[in-house]
């Protein structure tokens, strides 16, 4: 149950991509508009099918769902619509990815996707007081050159865009493959790094994004569990995960919540933070996965407070904004 302490708790969210918050309502709606044809007769249809076995069940579907997304009003629709519900989950700061891949290679001009995302974070700062912006990730299955190429597509928003990503199946597609990207991104945009690892691969993958991609953040990162010496290093070296409970459950990451690790990783002092991931698909925006794990694992309204702490602690952010943002979680009784 999300709690008025929950509810009303000042929140960072540094992991969610923006095809992920499409509802099924929302897609059924663009497909129509742009005269796509899906595999599904209604959005309950669709909703039904929100039954994953492991990671690329989910992306099977995930990339039907984003062929909808046509216009730059498209991608303005989806991000607005994102940003009005976290500011009801009291999200003050939003990190969201796009994978412009999965676009580019529809068709779509890179410009179209980047504008219509831009302009809705332009929209909420003044609506909702909402601070964050975009960034841009890179599609692990296919090679390294694609993702050099859509770096380079993207230097007219260089100054713009707040970093590099990357999401997509993990398995078979290390972060070793993409070095050359990543050193692009930081040396010549200086864009702030961040990867997904230690989801559907292991510990192994952690390690590498840290070593060979110097990496800030750690997305997901839940099995570096699996070994000692790195889960001792992101404790000693600060280096946040940016977890996500629901996605982990839907995805058989864990078996259940209460099985989840995220309490024992918090515990032994690394950075942990909350995030929702593709909150559509897994059933729970932000506040829903704080409350999913108070509820599953006994955290303490406080233990939550140190939560939402770590995310702007861990955010991309002047130390102006994030010292703002501190005092209000620190200050905040419901």
């Amino acid at each position: 149950m999300v709690t008025p302490f929950i509810a009303g708790l000042p929140k960072a969210e540094l992991h969610m991509h923006l095809e992920g918050s499409l509802e099924p309502e929302t897609i059924m709606s663009m497909a129509e508009r742009n005269g796509i044809s899906l595999p599904y007769g209604s959005a309950a249809e669709m909703r039904a099918a929100f039954r994953f076995t492991d990671l690329q069940s989910f992306l099977d579907l995930f990339y039907v769902g984003l062929t909808v997304l046509r216009t730059e009003a498209d991608f303005h629709e989806m991000t607005r619509a994102y940003l009005r519900r976290a500011a009801a989950d009291n999200v003050r700061h939003a990190e969201v990815f796009l994978g412009l891949q999965g676009h580019t290679k529809r068709g779509i001009d890179i410009g179209v996707a980047v504008e219509g995302v831009l302009r809705a974070f332009e929209e909420a700062r003044d609506e909702h007081g909402i601070t964050g912006g975009l960034i841009a990730s890179i599609q692990r299955q296919y090679d390294e050159a694609d993702g050099q190429a859509m770096i380079a597509a993207l230097r007219p928003w260089r100054d713009r865009i707040i970093g590099l990503g990357m999401g997509g199946p993990e398995r078979g597609n290390p972060p070793s493959k993409f070095q050359r990207a990543f050193a692009a991104a930081r040396h010549e945009y200086g864009w702030r790094l961040t990867v997904h690892a230690g989801e559907e691969a292991g510990a192994e993958y952690v390690r590498e994004a840290l070593d060979l991609l110097h990496v800030e953040r750690i997305d997901h990162g839940v099995r570096c569990e699996e070994d000692e010496g790195l889960t001792c290093r992101l404790a000693e070296e600060g280096v946040p995960l940016t977890v996500c409970p629901c996605s982990n459950i839907m995805l058989r990451v864990f078996p259940q919540m209460s099985a989840h690790n995220i309490r024992r990783l918090h515990a032994a002092g690394l950075c942990i933070t909350v995030n929702s991931d593709d909150p559509s698909y897994f059933g729970g925006y932000v506040s829903d996965n704080y409350a999913a794990i108070q509820t599953a694992l006994d955290l303490s309204d406080e233990d939550l407070r140190a939560l939402a702490r770590n995310g702007f602690r861990s955010a991309f952010i002047d130390e102006a904004l994030r010292a703002r943002y501190l005092r209000e979680v620190e200050s905040f009784q419901p």
